[in-house]
């Protein structure tokens, strides 16, 4: 096999637009995958439907994204949203925009764009290499060569650029275990603190568990630190689970949760968001009048999902048999203070392998934001999760994924065209 100018590590989303790009400016390109299959990542995104990215202006995409946003504006002016859908487009995948301007495959299938950018790779003569990256070899200090496996070389002949693509620690069963990290540790970067982002919530609370796949939709999510200041607040839909809470609002929010090991914070959901207080007392004491003969647990089924109401009337200290026309001012308030601030406590994230992405990574005072190369290693270049960047949860992290993976693919072909001259 002929030996390539670049060798990408990772088949995911940045890796695989990385080395298309390189290959559309002319370079020999190899990407190694330790799956099987490439873009495996890629299947579970969006609930199988894939959020290829969020149609909106590159400004609004470094609003959405918490950490080290301005490291991404050159990538992100050079790769907007609008250039990612025109891209899959033109590769045969027709997209459509949902709510919260999430972009999707209008098949609704992953497959699409995995199949799209696998025939891409495929029709550039791109070749995919089934193995594991063990080291990124250099020579007078810079990129030489890539070893796999057991120390087994890809062939004699040295590369002239490696870009590191290999994703976070979020889902190890894709292939993200962190080699990436690990060889740029070993090549002298500096690694930020790797912590699970968009991941769920643990409650210590037990009606989580009483309420085990409760969906609530149309509420609002408001978290607050231990100095009662608001960090993040939403309406959207959240779930509640054996061990605390999830759904989009609770990834979302996890995303602004960052210090637990320093910080308490405090999650309330309003269960009616669409009505002010004066409102929803005015439609109590109209459903309290109208059933002033039913029990509480079951009238409140009228106002709330049947798995909630135990929980409101157990909280509020009202007896689930207790006469509708027998319920006093005070507990009608505490029911009314429930409905609109339902408290939660949390006591951290779930663990780092059930995390969307991971926050932390290569510290991106280190790379060149225009290319993703490598300060302190030249011929080495940086995309993906493995970078200290993160967003929300819209499509904006796959957003990235293509922008950096775009500059680094670029980048690389660039360079090795510098260094033959």
């Amino acid at each position: 096999m002929k030996w390539p100018d670049i060798v990408v590590v990772g088949g995911g989303a940045a890796g695989m637009m990385a080395a298309i790009c390189a290959a559309r400016q002319g370079a020999a390109v190899t990407l190694i995958e330790r799956n099987q299959k490439v873009g495996r990542k890629l299947y579970i995104t969006g609930k199988g439907r894939c959020n290829v990215t969020n149609h909106c202006s590159p400004e609004e995409v470094r609003a959405a994204t918490p950490r080290n946003e301005k490291f991404l504006y050159s990538a992100l002016e050079h790769t907007p949203p609008a250039w990612v859908e025109e891209f899959f487009e033109a590769l045969g995948v027709p997209l459509k925009v949902e709510r919260g301007n999430r972009v999707f495959p209008v098949s609704d299938k992953s497959a699409d764009i995995i199949d799209a950018l696998f025939f891409e790779l495929k029709r550039l003569k791109i070749p995919v290499v089934n193995d594991r990256v063990s080291n990124i070899c250099l020579r007078d200090g810079a990129v030489c060569a890539v070893e796999m496996g057991e120390g087994k070389a890809l062939t004699g002949t040295p590369c002239k650029a490696a870009v590191l693509a290999t994703g976070g620690l979020s889902y190890p069963a894709t292939g993200s275990t962190g080699d990436g990290l690990w060889m740029a540790e070993a090549l002298g970067h500096t690694l930020v603190d790797i912590k699970p982002s968009l991941v769920p919530l643990e409650s210590p609370d037990p009606f989580c568990a009483q309420m085990q796949g409760l969906a609530l939709k149309n509420v609002t999510l408001t978290v607050k630190n231990g100095k009662k200041k608001t960090v993040y607040q939403e309406q959207g839909e959240l779930l509640f689970t054996h061990f605390g809470l999830s759904g989009p609002l609770v990834l979302s929010a996890s995303a602004h949760m960052r210090d637990f090991h320093r910080d308490q914070y405090t999650c309330a959901i309003d269960l009616k968001p669409a009505l002010d207080e004066a409102t929803l007392d005015a439609r109590l004491v109209r459903e309290l009048s109208a059933g002033a003969n039913k029990d509480m647990d079951n009238l409140l089924g009228a106002l709330a999902p049947r798995l909630l109401v135990p929980v409101l009337l157990e909280r509020a200290a009202i007896p689930g048999d207790k006469k509708a026309h027998d319920l006093t001012k005070q507990e009608r308030r505490r029911l009314l203070e429930l409905f609109k601030c339902f408290p939660v406590a949390v006591s951290g994230p779930r663990p780092i392998d059930e995390a969307i992405i991971t926050s932390g990574g290569v510290k991106v005072s280190e790379v060149d934001p225009k290319t993703m190369m490598s300060k302190k290693v030249p011929g080495l270049f940086f995309a993906g999760e493995l970078l200290d960047v993160d967003a929300y949860t819209g499509g904006f992290n796959l957003q990235i994924a293509w922008a950096t993976g775009r500059a680094a693919g670029e980048g690389a072909a660039a360079f090795i065209n510098q260094t033959a001259t």
